[in-house]
């Protein structure tokens, strides 16, 4: 990493640095990298209780900014301890290194405060699954996993009910980090599900004004099946009569026509009825 501007004279303390790495380099020992590593650390409140600003050779912290003294202390450990010390009232020499650690220590207090009403103080919302699995050892047994991801803060209860009251689980699930700034848990139960049964997964987190539920159930007795189907084959059959009934009732009355009288004629049926028939047979003797 090169440090100063371009064109500009490096420091006493990079001079001093440089010829290190160049006596280091000659020894046979490989090349050296000198960085610059500021950190800030952040309380659970948002304020930032410490900062740091170090000068290293190689990873190895050479000299440390200490706010409280406002100056560079010598913080190397190993071989380099002697060269620390030299390198640390170098740096306290140079006061562009003085208000280069100011500039930052203030960078630190005012982003700090900003960054932690975007981040630590968010609230995202869980999202949550129920996979269901057969326990083939168990007659009706079945695993139930609620997944639940995508939410933070990381305080989270998740809870199963079963239709309607809670059921003790065999333990608490960890929460864990997703990678991308939010938690994830899960919560397992092991129960011998009847029909008619329904179970939930209940989620309470503090971006929700309410839990979040999601039921699940087991599916029908062949018993329960059977009557299913017929009850809808039943229904299907009762529909498909009425809709031809329907039909042929609005197809007689279009059909009707006007005698020469000016009289309608009657709407002619779908099916002549008999005793109609029988008084036409009468009146043509």
């Amino acid at each position: 990493m090169v440090l100063g501007q371009a064109g500009a004279r490096p420091p006493p303390a990079m001079w001093l640095l440089r010829v290190l790495g160049l006596v280091l380099s000659c020894q046979g020992t490989g090349a050296f990298v000198m960085q610059v590593s500021s950190s800030c650390l952040l309380a659970a409140n948002g304020s930032v209780p410490a900062f740091g600003l170090s000068l290293l050779f190689d990873r190895t912290p050479l000299a440390c900014f200490v706010p409280q003294a406002q100056l560079f202390l010598p913080c190397a450990q190993g071989a380099l301890q002697g060269v620390d010390s030299v390198v640390a009232s170098l740096l306290n020499a140079d006061p562009a290194w003085g208000h280069r650690a100011q500039s930052r220590l203030r960078a630190c207090q005012e982003l700090g405060t900003e960054l932690w009403g975007s981040t630590a103080r968010r609230s995202v919302p869980p999202q949550l699954r129920i996979v269901a699995d057969p326990l083939p050892t168990t007659p009706g047994g079945v695993l139930l996993t609620c997944y639940v991801w995508g939410f933070y803060p990381p305080e989270v209860t998740v809870t199963w009910m079963l239709n309607g009251d809670p059921v003790a689980t065999a333990g608490t699930a960890k929460v864990l980090p997703r990678g991308d700034f939010t938690y994830q848990t899960q919560a397992t139960l092991r129960a011998s599900a009847q029909p008619g049964d329904s179970f939930s997964c209940s989620v309470q987190h503090r971006s929700l004004q309410q839990p979040l539920r999601q039921h699940w159930g087991p599916g029908l007795s062949p018993e329960l099946l059977v009557k299913v189907v017929v009850a809808v084959a039943i229904m299907g059959l009762g529909l498909v009569v009425f809709s031809a009934g329907t039909f042929c009732y609005c197809q007689g009355g279009v059909s009707g026509t006007v005698t020469n009288g000016g009289e309608p004629e009657p709407p002619p049926r779908c099916l002549p009825a008999p005793a109609a028939a029988s008084e036409s047979q009468s009146g043509n003797w």
